[in-house]
């Protein structure tokens, strides 16, 4: 199916089967990518992975991957440098992507101890523009946008394909139509141009986990526990124990990678 995009650079859809749904410690059972070129075509690869933990049965039962079915595939490991090749140069793109898959894409990254960052990619999450325009799942979005029943819903390539398919919907659909603001804004929001989208769909996060987010300011605050709202750089200044206490816990590498960041780049300005 040729898209309608319009591309400076590859837009990778991508769509993750998991163990569960915690960043910082579940793992990836399969992966799909549906790359699409500024050239209209596209190229699609799926790995199913070994998590090297056990598949909980009530996940098992919502994607249909057991324990049996990965015992024999590659880990994440394995096949992330090949991963990392086929991302090279692309911006990302998916369903509900920059709050899940694309923080535990990063975090599996992270534990592979695989170069790889999110910085400098357009982040565009059809999710965001179907919840902003017509709140509702992907097999809606993909029923009202593209007129057909999502067969194999949680299937890794059946969701990343669909979605595919739906934000090329979504750009065509949405093309002349405005949405008014709480304030009586009246805009055309959905533009065929990745950095309009981008803008549109991204969140205020500094660490894809969230724990802390940019103020207005655009200052990096915590977004959690008694310095919810503070400037990180304030707390750690005031209360470097704090950082120690985070480093030590149970958070994403990513957020812990950020956090020592913010720190360094604070020492650097002394």
């Amino acid at each position: 199916m040729p898209h309608q995009l319009q591309l400076k650079r590859p837009l990778a859809f991508f769509d993750l089967e998991t163990t569960g749904t915690n960043i910082a410690k579940d793992h990836i059972v399969e992966i799909s990518v549906v790359k699409a070129m500024p050239d209209g075509s596209e190229e699609v690869k799926t790995w199913r992975l070994n998590p090297e933990v056990p598949i909980p049965l009530e996940t098992s039962l919502i994607h249909g991957i057991y324990d049996e079915d990965v015992a024999d595939c590659p880990t994440f490991k394995q096949i992330a440098r090949n991963l990392v090749a086929f991302l090279e140069g692309c911006d990302l793109a998916g369903f509900n992507s920059n709050r899940f898959d694309v923080p535990l894409l990063v975090e599996e990254f992270l534990r592979a101890d695989v170069d790889f960052d999110a910085k400098g990619r357009r982040l565009i999450d059809a999710q965001r523009i179907f919840h902003l325009m017509e709140p509702r799942n992907l097999t809606a979005a993909y029923k009202y946008y593209c007129g057909k029943d999502l067969v194999g819903a949680h299937g890794a390539e059946v969701d990343a394909l669909a979605t595919y398919e739906v934000l090329n919907a979504q750009i065509k659909h949405y093309a002349d139509v405005s949405v008014t603001d709480g304030d009586g804004n009246e805009s055309v929001p959905i533009h065929n141009d990745m950095d309009k989208l981008h803008m549109l769909t991204a969140s205020p996060n500094v660490d894809f986990a969230g724990r802390m987010i940019f103020n207005e300011q655009g200052e990096e605050v915590f977004n959690f526990g008694k310095h919810n709202g503070k400037k990180v750089v304030d707390v750690l200044k005031k209360e470097p124990a704090f950082f120690d206490w985070i480093i030590k816990n149970d958070f994403p590498l990513d957020t812990k990678r950020r956090l020592t960041e913010i720190k360094l780049r604070a020492l650097t300005k002394r």
